[in-house]
């Protein structure tokens, strides 16, 4: 077998397809989120605004954050030198999982390196050891959700998208006495939508599952101390494990999972990914300490981000452009719903406006779904929404023949 005319195919496929994925490359600027230099194919440098970043309020830039992590380093140095278990465990891991835990009401939380692992973890072990164990999954549930799902071994029912009745029938199929688990997300990444929290606690407790949530997109962005869409609607405590991130609305990486002492010892002591991992990075920790700190007494931020997107959307949907209807939360989908088009604007914005927002495809969201996805944070003001409008109605003038774009003021 011709080994690199097969990957050669491979890639091909997915530039004839209008999903091949290309990288641009960025270099924040410190002090002026959400601007940043554009390191162009001519190696000629520009200075552009960023519409796609996670870093949804900013956090990333402030000054506690940044202060903390320049601390530490200073007085640690810069990694942890091994995994928890061997010599890995810094006082700063210890601070924020407190922090975290009390972030959610929650007995324990146990640090990961990113969001996607500590899924793949708390599910995969938790499907793994439970006998019989049926696992519930929301239709739209986030790639490592359904990474961990698969690896636990447990049997599956992906149910369709926020439909609480079909849960409701799934939940009634299988033996009552089956140890069950409910997984889903509170805001859903690419359309903005939140889940009815409330109907499936209530189902999860008719039918005694647990409940998994996944508040990924929402950790520092809802509720009176950032704890997210559960806190907001003052669910958490129907929650059984709550998972979230340090990557995006606190500024930094990692990932994590609160809930009982016990199901949190349970994921410390079995789940692969944790025990063989090197541990964060204690400045890591030290800065999405201070982000976790800041957040839960200020909402400041939280309250700018909600008027910004306001703005944003009712900017957009005046100059008639496809914003998704379902969303309602801080993800604007600007609806393009073909490949090939969808990047050529991503491309005209970045090169013509000094606009960057990435191009969502395949298998990010599904073939004929392809979108922009746009996400104000409280540093963008009413200026730079209406510096995007205009370039969005620039670009829909100069793509002509494309009507599925349905980019026209």
């Amino acid at each position: 077998m011709n080994l690199d005319a097969h990957f050669e195919d491979l890639l091909a496929k997915t530039r004839l397809e209008g999903r091949y994925r290309t990288f641009a490359q960025l270099e924040r600027i410190a002090g002026a989120f959400p601007k940043a230099r554009w390191h162009r194919p001519d190696g000629t440098m520009r200075e552009v605004t960023v519409w796609c970043s996670n870093d949804y309020l900013g956090m990333g830039q402030h000054p506690d954050v940044l202060a903390a992590m320049h601390e530490t380093i200073t007085r640690s140095g810069a990694g942890t030198g091994g995994t928890r278990n061997i010599s890995g465990t810094v006082s700063e891991h210890v601070a924020l999982e407190e922090e975290l835990a009390g972030l959610h009401g929650k007995e324990a939380a146990l640090l990961f390196t990113s969001g996607w692992i500590s899924n793949l973890a708390a599910l995969g072990t938790l499907g793994r050891l439970l006998p019989n164990c049926a696992i519930f999954s929301d239709a739209l549930n986030h790639n490592s959700m359904i990474e961990g799902i698969k690896r636990s071994g447990a049997e599956r029912f992906i149910f369709r998208h926020n439909d609480v009745a079909h849960l409701e029938e799934l939940l009634g199929s299988v033996d009552a006495d089956r140890p069950k688990i409910i997984a889903f997300e509170s805001v859903y990444s690419m359309d903005g939508d939140v889940a009815p929290i409330a109907a499936i606690c209530e189902l999860a407790e008719r039918f005694g599952a647990m409940t998994y949530l996944d508040e990924v997109h929402a950790v520092g962005m809802y509720g009176a101390q950032g704890g997210g869409i559960a806190e907001r609607e003052g669910l958490a405590d129907r929650i059984t494990l709550i998972e979230g991130t340090l990557a995006k609305a606190f500024g930094v990486i990692g990932g994590y999972v609160t809930g009982p002492t016990l199901l949190i010892d349970v994921i410390r002591s079995f789940a692969e990914s944790f025990i063989f991992t090197t541990s964060l990075c204690p400045h890591l920790a030290a800065g999405a300490l201070a982000a976790v700190r800041h957040l839960k007494a200020s909402g400041t931020e939280r309250q700018l981000q909600q008027e910004h997107v306001a703005y944003v959307k009712t900017a957009l949907l005046a100059a008639g452009l496809p914003v998704g209807t379902d969303t309602a939360s801080h993800i604007v989908p600007l609806m393009i719903n073909d490949a090939h088009l969808c990047r050529r604007t991503s491309e005209l914005l970045l090169e013509e406006h000094g606009i960057y927002v990435q191009p969502i495809n395949y298998p990010t969201v599904p073939v004929g779904q392809e979108r922009l996805r746009i996400t104000p944070t409280p540093f963008h003001t009413p200026a730079h929404a209406d510096r995007l409008v205009a370039a969005l109605i620039a670009v829909s003038n100069e793509i002509n023949g494309a009507p599925q774009m349905k980019l026209a003021a």
